[in-house]
């Protein structure tokens, strides 16, 4: 994932790749998973019928976005800069970010 922010199919496709990673992170760690599930109210089965989703590929981000520790263990492991999966929650469905003026 660049630097910037790409909003073409090229970005979200980049940004969905980013994300399952993500989740693979997430779901190695017993203890991560756990907190991502209750974080989200997922049931295994949810996760399973849903992993492919782009909605639910957002949440991944989400979860991992709600601690700086999070983010850092993430894009430490992963080789990425820290404000990639910012970046890439962007791109995904409910990321948009809002202009309150």
């Amino acid at each position: 994932m660049g630097k910037s922010v790409d909003n073409s199919g090229n970005g979200r496709n980049a940004a969905e790749t980013l994300a399952a990673q993500a989740f693979s992170w997430v779901a190695e760690d017993v203890e991560r998973l756990n907190a991502f599930m209750a974080m989200t109210g997922a049931a295994p089965a949810d996760i399973v019928r849903n992993a492919n989703s782009a909605a639910f590929l957002g949440t991944v981000l989400d979860y991992i976005l709600t601690e700086d520790q999070l983010v850092i263990a993430f894009c430490d492991s992963c080789k990425l800069p820290y404000t990639a999966p910012m970046q890439a929650r962007g791109l995904l469905p409910g990321g948009q970010s809002w202009n309150w003026t």
